[in-house]
């Protein structure tokens, strides 16, 4: 691949190769008709006798021989106590006298599986690649709730208006928390999200209601709904209404967040470009700001898994796409 800064792409030094030597151009006026060095010209013109138009490509910038290469039997040696004992680069790098880093180059190199990929008991691989991206075929296959809790700021402003040590202090005076419940569609990304007092049984049972009503004016139709096992969750009022709109009620397995990975993505970018995004002088503040922000996330921000695209973009019938 031609450096962003070379002056010549190989058509180029084909050019100035074959003006010095097939047409007897001297040195220095090829290197002035195309503004390079005599020493680059000659290289060139020096390569085109030897080898024709073929040697015009780029060759590797690898060395033949490097001396400060690790030795192939400390290199065996690094895989070996890998493989037999089981260790990681630090400790295998303590114990031989050799940088962690370079341990760890060496491992890369030769395609050695991480610790994490291994059985503890036999040493034997039990994953090989990570897990694939799944993604529901359309919206409203499956769509994940979750509850995030947050603290509210104080009139004024917390730590990152007032600074640490006196924010520290006015958050003892019970300033208290709030709710974020969220509703994000598997395949769309389309978000809903409230803030409320608690997450208690009726109040989550509430901004389902809401949140159904919001997927069904999008045109999205839910048949599925996955939570983690919180009480609000487990209920019988929360179980009664998915059974009364025909939603199959779908739970993660305990100690397992990220089966609900999508909503948990969410509840960081939530917090990251809304909850945290500037110092609020007080919740009010804080909460008008979060209509404005989902509207941006859903119609206007660029989502990864969407290939840069926003959620709304998946989804036809959703109104105020171009507002």
């Amino acid at each position: 691949m031609v450096h962003g800064n070379a002056p010549l792409s190989p058509t180029g030094r084909l050019r100035l190769a074959r003006c010095v030597v097939d047409e007897g151009w001297p040195l220095r006026r090829a290197a002035e008709r195309f503004q390079v060095a005599v020493n680059t010209a000659a290289r060139w013109s020096q390569r085109y006798r030897i080898g024709g138009a073929a040697a015009m490509a780029d060759r590797s910038s690898r060395p033949h021989y490097s001396p400060s290469r690790t030795a192939t039997r400390r290199e065996r040696r690094i895989v070996s106590m890998r493989v037999s004992r089981r260790w990681g680069p630090a400790r295998i790098g303590y114990r031989l006298g050799i940088a962690p880093s370079t341990v760890h180059r060496v491992l890369a190199r030769y395609r050695v599986p991480r610790l994490a990929d291994l059985d503890r008991a036999t040493g034997r691989p039990i994953r090989t690649r990570r897990p694939r991206r799944y993604e529901h075929d359309a919206p409203g296959d499956l769509v994940h709730v979750d509850i995030k809790k947050l603290g509210n700021i104080p009139d004024g402003g917390g730590h990152r208006v007032l600074g640490r040590a006196r924010g520290k202090r006015i958050r003892t005076r019970g300033v208290g928390y709030s709710y974020l419940h969220n509703a994000v569609d598997d395949h769309s990304r389309l978000a809903y999200t409230e803030v409320l007092p608690d997450e208690r049984a009726e109040t989550a049972v509430a901004f389902w209601a809401r949140a159904q009503a919001f997927f069904t004016a999008s045109g999205i139709s839910v048949s599925r709904v996955l939570t983690d096992n919180g009480a609000c969750y487990r209920s019988h009022p929360w179980r009664d209404l998915l059974r009364d709109n025909d939603i199959v009620h779908k739970r993660t397995r305990p100690y397992r967040p990220q089966t609900n990975g999508k909503v948990e993505r969410f509840n960081r970018t939530l917090l990251d470009e809304w909850a945290y995004a500037r110092p609020y002088q007080r919740e009010s503040d804080r909460r008008a700001d979060l209509a404005g922000w989902l509207h941006h996330y859903n119609h206007h921000r660029g989502h990864t898994a969407l290939q840069g695209l926003p959620p709304a973009s998946r989804v036809p019938n959703l109104t105020g796409q171009n507002t």
